[in-house]
C-alpha cells in the first residue's frame, strides 16, 4: 500500500559504509565476549573451524536475503517476501510479528546485560540502569536514520576495535598463532567432529543479525547495489573476526581454563597485555549499548512496514516530518523492550529467539524458491543467486533448527 504523496516518508540516506557498520553492529554483539569460553570448552583448538563452517552455512541464506532484498527493498522485509510468495495475510503478519517479538526479546536481553556491565562503573540499582539504557538509546533511535546509524556505527568501530586490540596483541605475542595452525584441523574421529558440530551450532547463533540489514533497505542509497554488498561484507568480516579472535584465545589461554571463565575475552586480553580486566568491560558496555540501538531501529522499521501495508494500525506508519523516521513505532518498541527487560525473566528466551530466527530463515528461503519456480524470467535489475542456493539455505536452516533441540555436553 503506497503512502499519500504529501505524507512524510522514509529517506534513502544510508551509504554502503553506513549499511556495513549497521550490519556489524547488529551481528557482532557482546555475546562473543562470553561465547569464546563455551566454544573453547566444546572443541578446544578446533573452535575456529566451527565458526568458519557456520559462516558458510549461513552464506546460502544470505544469498536468498540479498536476492529478495533487491527485488523488494522495503521495511518489514521478511513479511513482504512471504507475502509475495504465498499471499496469505495471516502468514505474512505472523512472520512480521515473529521478527518484532524476537528482536524485542534480544534487545531486552542486551539491555539487561548492558546494565550489568555499567553497574561495575556506576553503582546504581539494576532497574534504574536498565531504564536509563533503554530510554537513552531509544532517544537516539528516534533521530534521523543517518544520525542514529552513524552514532551506532561509531560504537561499532569501538566494539570492533576491542576485538582488533586482542588480535593485535595475539600477533605481537609470538609466531605461535601461525606455527600452530595445523592444530586447528581436527583428527578424523567421531568425537572431534561431534565437538566441532556442536560448536558450529553455537556459532550460527553468534552470526544471527546480519539479515536485519534488509529491514533498512528502504533507507539505503541504491539498495539493489548496496544491500547485497552490505550483507556479504557483514557476514565475511564477522567470520574473519570471530575465527581470529577464537584462535588467538585458545592459543593464549588453555581451553579448559578459558571455558571456566565468566569473562573469557577479558581474561585473554589480560593474559596477552597485562592490562586490567576493566578495560574490556568498558568495551563490552559500548558493544551492548550499540546492540540496543540497532535492534530498536530495526523493530520500528518492521512495524512501519506492516502498518504501511495495512497489517498493523495505520498510525504506526506515520513518519516524523523533521527526522523522517517512524517515531511512534520506535516509541512502541522502546516501551515493549523496557517492559520485557524489567518484568519478564529472559534467561530461557535466548534459545527460543534463535530457533524463531532459524524458522524465519527457512520461510525466506522457501519464499524465494516459490517465487523463482513460478516466474518465467527474473527481473534484470536485481542480484540473482543460483537457484540451488535457497535450497541449500532451506535445508541447512531446517537441520540447524532441529539440531538446536539436541542436548550438547
Amino acid at each position: 500500500m503506497d503512502s499519500p504523496p504529501n505524507r512524510p516518508q522514509l529517506v534513502r540516506s544510508l551509504s554502503l559504509g553506513h549499511s556495513v557498520l549497521y550490519g556489524l553492529g547488529v551481528t557482532i554483539g557482546a555475546g562473543i565476549y562470553v561465547l569464546v569460553g563455551l566454544a573453547a570448552g566444546r572443541s578446544g583448538l578446533h573452535a575456529p573451524l566451527a565458526f568458519v563452517i557456520a559462516a558458510v552455512l549461513l552464506l546460502f541464506s544470505a544469498a536468498s536475503f540479498a536476492e529478495l532484498g533487491t527485488r523488494m527493498p522495503v521495511s518489514a522485509s521478511e513479511a513482504a517476501y512471504v507475502d509475495a510468495a504465498f499471499t496469505r495475510d495471516w502468514l505474512t503478519l505472523t512472520v512480521g510479528l515473529l521478527v518484532i517479538i524476537t528482536a524485542s526479546i534480544s534487545a531486552a536481553t542486551i539491555s539487561v546485560g548492558s546494565a550489568g556491565y555499567i553497574s561495575v562503573f556506576v553503582p546504581l540499582p539494576l532497574p534504574v540502569l536498565i531504564t536509563g539504557v533503554v530510554l537513552l538509546m531509544g532517544f537516539i533511535a528516534c533521530l534521523a536514520t543517518v544520525q542514529s546509524v552513524t552514532f551506532a556505527g561509531i560504537m561499532t568501530l569501538i566494539e570492533v576495535g576491542g576485538l582488533l586490540l586482542i588480535i593485535g596483541a595475539g600477533v605481537l605475542a609470538g609466531p605461535q598463532i601461525i606455527t600452530r595452525l595445523p592444530e586447528a584441523i581436527p583428527p578424523f574421529t567421531v568425537t572431534a567432529w561431534t565437538g566441532v558440530a556442536g560448536t558450529a551450532l553455537v556459532a550460527v547463533f553468534a552470526f544471527i543479525g546480519f539479515e536485519h540489514l534488509v529491514n533498512v533497505s528502504e533507507e539505503m542509497k541504491q539498495p539493489r547495489l548496496t544491500l547485497p554488498r552490505a550483507l556479504f561484507l557483514t557476514l565475511g568480516i564477522t567470520a574473519i573476526l570471530y575465527a581470529l579472535i577464537i584462535w588467538i584465545a585458545v592459543i593464549a589461554v588453555p581451553p579448559a581454563e578459558l571455558s571456566k571463565s565468566s569473562a573469557p575475552l577479558a581474561l585473554v586480553f589480560e593474559r596477552l597485555t597485562g592490562m586490567p580486566l576493566v578495560t574490556m568491560g568498558g568495551i563490552a558496555v559500548v558493544a551492548t549499548l550499540n546492540g540496543v540501538i540497532v535492534h530498536m531501529i530495526m523493530i520500528a522499521r518492521v512495524m512501519y512496514g506492516l502498518a504501511n501495508d495495512g497489517r498493523l494500525p495505520k498510525a504506526l506508519a506515520a513518519v516524523n516530518a523533521r527526522t523522517r523516521t517512524p517515531v511512534l513505532a520506535t516509541v512502541i518498541g522502546i516501551i515493549a523492550i523496557l517492559v520485557l527487560a524489567l518484568a519478564v525473566p529472559l534467561s530461557g528466551l535466548a534459545d527460543l529467539t534463535a530457533r524463531a530466527t532459524l524458522a524465519i530463515f527457512s520461510m525466506v528461503n522457501l519464499a524465494l524458491i516459490r517465487i523463482r519456480l513460478r516466474e518465467i524470467k527474473p527481473p534484470d535489475d536485481i542480484f540473482l543467486c543460483p537457484l540451488w542456493m535457497p535450497y541449500v539455505g532451506l535445508t541447512s536452516s531446517v537441520l540447524l533448527f532441529v539440531a538446536s533441540f539436541v542436548p550438547h555436553g
